[in-house]
Formats: C-alpha cells, sequence, structure tokens
C-alpha cells in the first residue's frame, strides 16, 4: 500500500468519524503526527500499518481500544515440509542433475567486485547453507580474488544432514585459505547473523563449540570434523513448531572451526558467545523461504533482519525461483494454472523497504533489469537423453526437478504418480524445448558506505 493509498482511507475514515486526523493518530498509534508525516512521504513499519488498519476496521470513533490483528503466520502442514525433513532423495536428486548451485556460485561472486572489506577480516553470511556446494564455491572464489585476506565465514543450517555435508567439503577450503573462521548455527534468520537467540531460554541452553584444527593438510582436518558427527547428532536437532508447523530448533547451536596454527592471527576474527556482530560484507540469501511464502513472511522475518545485518558498504544478494521456464510447463500440464511463483522481486523490495522503515534510509535496494537480474540454469543430461526416446530415467529426472523447484506437496505427488501420465507430460516438455532449464531472479540490498 502506498503513502497516498493510506492516507486516503484515513481520510475518509476521519470524514465519516468528525474525527481530528491528529486524534486519529492519538488513538490508532499513539502518535499524533502520524498523518502529517504520511503527507510528507515518511514511511511506516508494516507494524504500524497493522495498527491503523485494526483501527479502521474496528470502527470505534469513541476511542475504544481497537483490535489489533494478530501477526500473520506462516503455517506449514508438516507433511509437506519436504525441504529437509522428508524427501532428501529429492534435493539430492535435485542438486546432482542441475547445475543451480554452480550458477549461483557464479552470481554471487560478481559481488566481489562492489564489496570493500575491512579489517580483521573479509565477512561472509551464507543465510542457508544448504548441502555447502553454493558456499564452498563462493570460498573458492574469495580465494581467487583475496588470497591473503582472513576470512569469516557464517552459516545457517537447521538440517543435520546438509551440516555433515558441508563439513565434508570444509577440509580443502582450510587448507587452501588457513586463514579461514568457519562458523555454522541452527538459530532463525534474526539471530544467526548475531549468534544471538532472542529468547532467553534458548540462550540459556545454549551450546557453543571451538575446535581449533591440529595439522597441516586437509586429510587430518577430515578426520577431526569427522570426529564432530557425535555431538551434532547429540545437539543439531529440530522438530516442528505444532503452531505453524515450520521446522524449529531445539537448542541452539554454534559451531567454529579453525585452524590452530592461524590461531595468533585470527584472535581478533574469532567469535565469542555474548559478543559477537554481524556487520557482513557480503550476505548471500540463496532460496532462503519457500515459493509460496507469503510477501510479509518473507520481508519481515527473513531479509529485514538479514539487511540489517550488512555493514556500511556491503551487500545482499537475494535468489529465488522465477518460474516462466519449461519447468513450470510441467507442473501446469499437470496441474493447470498452477503457479508457486506469485511474489516477484520488485513486491519483495518493496515490502523490505516498508518494514525497515527509518532503520533502512541508507540501503539501496536494486531490483535491476530483467537482463541483469534474472539468470538461467539447466538440468544436465546428453543431447541424445532428451530427444527421441527419452529414458524413463531422464524422464523420472526431469520431473523431479520440476515438483522440487515448484514446492510441489507430497500428497499431491503420490497421487498424480498413480496415474503415470506424468512422466508422458514432462517427456512432452522435453522433446518441445530440447532439454529442461528453470529461471531464477536475484536482486541486491546494499548499504551506503561511511
Amino acid at each position: 500500500m502506498t503513502n497516498d493509498q493510506l492516507l486516503s482511507q484515513i481520510s475518509d475514515y476521519c470524514r465519516r468519524a468528525a474525527m481530528a486526523e491528529s486524534t486519529f493518530g492519538r488513538r490508532a498509534v499513539n502518535d499524533g503526527k502520524l498523518v502529517h508525516r504520511l503527507r510528507e512521504g515518511k514511511r511506516i513499519t508494516i507494524d504500524t500499518l497493522n495498527r491503523i488498519e485494526a483501527y479502521i476496521a474496528s470502527g470505534s470513533p469513541d476511542g475504544a481500544a481497537p483490535v489489533r490483528r494478530p501477526e500473520p503466520i506462516e503455517r506449514r502442514d508438516p507433511r509437506a515440509n519436504f525441504r529437509f525433513f522428508e524427501n532428501r532423495q529429492k534435493y539430492l536428486l535435485f542438486v546432482h542433475t542441475c547445475s543451480e548451485k554452480r550458477v549461483i556460485a557464479d552470481r554471487v561472486a560478481l559481488e566481489f567486485g562492489s564489496i570493500h572489506p575491512r579489517p580483521p577480516a573479509l565477512r561472509v553470511f551464507d543465510a542457508g547453507v544448504g548441502d555447502g556446494t553454493v558456499l564452498a564455491r563462493v570460498m573458492r572464489s574469495m580465494h581467487d580474488r583475496f588470497p591473503h585476506m582472513p576470512f569469516y565465514v557464517a552459516g545457517k543450517e537447521l538440517s543435520l544432514e546438509d551440516i555433515k555435508l558441508t563439513l565434508d567439503k570444509a577440509p580443502d577450503r582450510l587448507f587452501e585459505h588457513p586463514a579461514t573462521v568457519l562458523v555454522l548455527t541452527n538459530m532463525n534468520y534474526a539471530e544467526a547473523p548475531w549468534l544471538a537467540p532472542r529468547s532467553p531460554q534458548a540462550a540459556a541452553g545454549m551450546v557453543w563449540r571451538e575446535v581449533p584444527l591440529h595439522g597441516a593438510s586437509s586429510g587430518e582436518f577430515e578426520a577431526q570434523i569427522r570426529d564432530l558427527w557425535p555431538f551434532l547428532e547429540e545437539n543439531w536437532r529440530a522438530s516442528v513448531s505444532p503452531v505453524t508447523g515450520m521446522p524449529i530448533y531445539e537448542r541452539p547451536v554454534v559451531l567454529v572451526i579453525y585452524r590452530e596454527d592461524h590461531q595468533f592471527l585470527l584472535d581478533s576474527v574469532i567469535p565469542r558467545a555474548g559478543r559477537v556482530e554481524a556487520n557482513f560484507d557480503l550476505v548471500i540469501a540463496s532460496q532462503p523461504y519457500r515459493a509460496k511464502s507469503s510477501l510479509n513472511f518473507r520481508a519481515r522475518r527473513i531479509i529485514a533482519p538479514l539487511a540489517r545485518g550488512l555493514r556500511p558498504g556491503g551487500r545482499l544478494i537475494g535468489i529465488h525461483s522465477h518460474g516462466q521456464d519449461p519447468g513450470l510447463e510441467i507442473v501446469q500440464a499437470v496441474w493447470p494454472g498452477e503457479n508457486p511463483f506469485a511474489v516477484s522481486r520488485h513486491e519483495l523490495l518493496r515490502a523490505v523497504r516498508y518494514e525497515l522503515g527509518s532503520v533502512g534510509r541508507d540501503l539501496n535496494f536494486n531490483a535491476y533489469a530483467d537482463h541483469r537480474s534474472i539468470f538461467r540454469y539447466d538440468m544436465e543430461a546428453l543431447p541424445n537423453e532428451v530427444t527421441g526416446l527419452i529414458g524413463t530415467s531422464t524422464a523420472f529426472a526431469a520431473w523431479n526437478a520440476a515438483v522440487y523447484v515448484a514446492q510441489v506437496e507430497d500428497d499431491r505427488l503420490t497421487e498424480m504418480t498413480q496415474s503415470g501420465r506424468y512422466l508422458d507430460a514432462t517427456r512432452e516438455v522435453l522433446r518441445k524445448h530440447n532439454g529442461l532449464w528453470f529461471y531464477d531472479e536475484s536482486y541486491v540490498i546494499s548499504r551506503r558506505r561511511d
């Protein structure tokens, strides 16, 4: 909603209720200058907007306390929570048959030309590490561009399986770039950049593990990291929220890994519990929300908190599925009218700007033109596998990629796969396009330099 639209609603209400605009502001949000500020073009938070709309909806010009609308909750059926609880096979098959991870890492690496690191380290945060493929590739690019600079690399991931896959890639990175501090946590988006749980109960139960690795070879590092498996299995646990159906951590965990022979050099980089700043040069937000998540949820719970963690000159690059590709054609051939990609980068950035309000005055919100924002990745197959007689394994890999990207729920998939016609629809799209590809779109939020 624009300021003009909101002012129109307020004016109509004040006219009907014979109420002064200053009185409206005091009764709605305890701010007599609310309307004056809106006319000056000032922004308000989504919470303030909710209170204004609730007051108007209450229809209580006599000043009765308005009924405040509860904050929208992103609810998810636990049966559909396949991103890491139930369908590891879908995820791993997608990762190993499509080039998305590599293409995203290449796109993220372009941002290094626009950041301006400050001592004592280049600071990067990955808001959803996944299996570590993107982060490992980005760290290679970091070493190529900044070979002699200390790195502070932090990542958030709730899945125990993905944390293990990420740690499998860590030894080579620590061998090539010894001056690296790698930090992994299972906290949520509003907590992870600062490594600080908001709840006092969660903070009291936080597990903080610091692991200085001995030796000088990737083999030695790997053996010591493998020794962490029992610790991870005991502490890196998650459950499903009974309220939202979303995955949540059972207790917050922070794992800090670095090379012991570089501990002296990295002393000012290594985080300590209770004394952590965000101040990131680069935040990677690659597919951090479900395609069907509400606009308000994405803005308030994910992107806005991450943007607050940028240091001056820092950049947040967000990436999510765009649709309008052969992958969506497969889904729509089976479920006509299906379109899970309803929120564009333009709408999301407007919502984030609105949510941040005055806190975001020193931020730039860059949606960019389509030719710069939207990029393509492919299902990797030999040319003869997607023309002529298309084998069942190729068709199934394409079907899996399409429904994974569209995040189709398991119960719907079960019903459809029993009929068998989904493979026919998949083969038809593959022949039509001589292959399968998908589109992602990107955007950047940057903080102005001092």
